[in-house]
C-alpha cells in the first residue's frame, strides 16, 4: 500500500507504510501531529499529540502530558480518504516520514494554496 495525495486534479504518489502529520493551529498557532498507518481498510490515526489547549484543541480525558506534549491513541478506524483543507492563517501540511518533512506544496512541485488535498492509500505504484 501507499499513500495517494490528490489537489487540483494531481495526484501524487508516495511509497510509504506510516507517516505523521503535523501542522499549526490556525487560532492559537499551536503545534500539532498525527501519527497514521496505511492499511487495506485505509488511513489508521494511530497517536495524536498537541503541544498545548485552547480553542478546539482540547486534549481528550485519555491524554497524558509526555515531553510538553499530549498525547493520546484514539480507537482504531480506518478511514477511506482524509481530507485537507488550507485556510492560510497558520502556514501548510507537512508531511513526514522516514526523519524528513515535507509541505505539500514541496511534494506537489508547485503552491497548493488554499486548494483542497485527499489523502487515501492506494496501491504501490
Amino acid at each position: 500500500m501507499s499513500l495517494c495525495l490528490a489537489s487540483a486534479g494531481v495526484v501524487k504518489t508516495l511509497s510509504v507504510a506510516a507517516f505523521t502529520l503535523a501542522w499549526t493551529h490556525s487560532i492559537e498557532k499551536t503545534a500539532w501531529q498525527e501519527d497514521w498507518l496505511i492499511t487495506s481498510a485505509g488511513l489508521e490515526l494511530t497517536q495524536a499529540r498537541i503541544k498545548g489547549t485552547g480553542a478546539g484543541m482540547e486534549p481528550p480525558p485519555e491524554a497524558r502530558l509526555v515531553g510538553g506534549w499530549f498525547q493520546w491513541s484514539p480507537p482504531p478506524l480506518p478511514r477511506p480518504e482524509v481530507v485537507l483543507g488550507n485556510s492560510g492563517a497558520a502556514g501548510e501540511w507537512l508531511l513526514c516520514h522516514a526523519g524528513r518533512c515535507q509541505t505539500l506544496s514541496e511534494i506537489f512541485g508547485h503552491p497548493i494554496g488554499a486548494n483542497v488535498t485527499t489523502m487515501s492509500a492506494c496501491d504501490n505504484p
